[in-house]
């Protein structure tokens, strides 16, 4: 697998394994917005379930249907495509107008409600996604599953970013668009790549915390993140100040973060700062797919990204399970937007598993 990807999971209780197949109904994702939708407005708001569609694929039927560019319609994140994702979508209303929204139902795609609302969705606003995961075949004792899933509960996860964030080539892509090299592209798909670029580097300071056993600790000069917001601010390295933070860190009021490169932004100080330096110091300049890593963070701010930060570690909330039967696991909890349920199964196994790679589930 690519070299800059790799994650790593601190080992669980026990020598457990599973398969998370690739039968739709063994992924459900259910999308949740962070406001109601009003019942009126110039826009058509509709809630849609698929299966063995992407995102981008629903957008476009209808765009087709509605007589509208593809640009028009809006969605708050992509869903994958294998599995059963409930999400909506909105149309804006042409005068005289009337889509015969059902019928494009078929067995891929079904309406489930038709609403309005004042505002086209935007991308992003998302509170979270709720999931309901099988996982079959599952091998180790059940006392080391469940005690597992508690600890899962209680700490939470490394916030990897998931394969399906770097595609099959966006890696390779990315360098030769930060070196110059690549083709020209649309917005979009520079957008796609510079962020497939800067969570590679995530992931690898975040690797680096895991081997350490520190990814769920705060460092002095860590630039902390309030739980569900964006504010960010230095921690203090004050012995003093640092414990009172640590005690909010525990009660899961704000979070360690790592970067997403790019220009200027907020810089880790002390023992969190020269950690991350060092990391990304010691990226490869050679990598057989990605070409010289240790350049990118300067290439990403000649971009003009804007540096970000992520939190290191995410929790499922509500999360419950029930053994369908010796061997099946079935799984249900939510996530905030952008993080991923297979971070959630591999930290649960205590490693990753190539073949969930293809089947991330997230995102935006």
């Amino acid at each position: 697998m690519s070299e800059a990807v790799l994650r790593i999971y601190a080992q669980g209780k026990g020598q457990l394994d599973a398969e998370l197949k690739s039968t739709e109904a063994d992924f459900q994702v259910t999308e949740i917005l962070p406001f109601a939708v009003s019942g009126t407005g110039a826009h058509h708001w509709l809630w849609i379930e698929k299966r063995g569609l992407n995102t981008q694929e629903v957008a476009q039927r209808l765009a087709r249907l509605a007589g509208v560019p593809v640009r028009d319609v809006g969605y708050a994140g992509m869903k994958d495509r294998h599995a059963i994702t409930r999400q909506y979508f909105s149309v804006p209303i042409q005068p005289g107008s009337n889509p015969d929204w059902q019928s494009l139902d078929n067995e891929y795609l079904q309406i489930l409600d038709i609403t309005r609302h004042e505002r086209k969705l935007r991308r992003g606003v998302l509170k979270g996604n709720s999931f309901r995961l099988v996982l079959r075949h599952c091998q180790g004792e059940t006392r080391h599953w469940e005690e597992n899933l508690e600890i899962l509960k209680h700490r939470g996860f490394p916030n990897y970013f998931g394969a399906q964030r770097f595609g099959r080539h966006n890696l390779q892509e990315a360098s030769r668009l930060l070196s110059g090299s690549a083709r020209k592209m649309d917005r979009h798909r520079r957008g796609l790549l510079l962020s497939a670029a800067r969570s590679a580097l995530f992931n690898r300071v975040l690797a680096e915390r895991v081997r350490q056993n520190n990814w769920d600790t705060l460092l002095p000069g860590e630039i902390v993140q309030l739980d569900g917001s964006h504010s960010i601010f230095v921690a203090s390295a004050d012995a003093q100040e640092l414990e009172q933070l640590q005690q909010r860190a525990r009660d899961w009021d704000l979070h360690p973060t790592g970067p997403l490169p790019g220009r200027g932004g907020l810089q880790p100080q002390d023992m969190a700062g020269l950690l991350e330096k060092q990391v990304l110091e010691a990226l490869p300049e050679t990598t057989e797919i990605e070409g010289n890593l240790r350049l990118w963070p300067q290439q990403l701010a000649a971009q003009e990204v804007d540096a970000a930060r992520r939190a290191l570690r995410a929790r499922p909330d509500a999360l419950e399970y029930y053994w369908e039967d010796a061997q099946t696991l079935v799984l249900a909890f939510s996530l905030p937007a952008g993080v991923y349920a297979t971070g959630c199964v591999e930290a649960l196994l205590g490693r990753e598993q190539e073949r969930m790679r293809r089947l991330d589930l997230c995102v935006d």
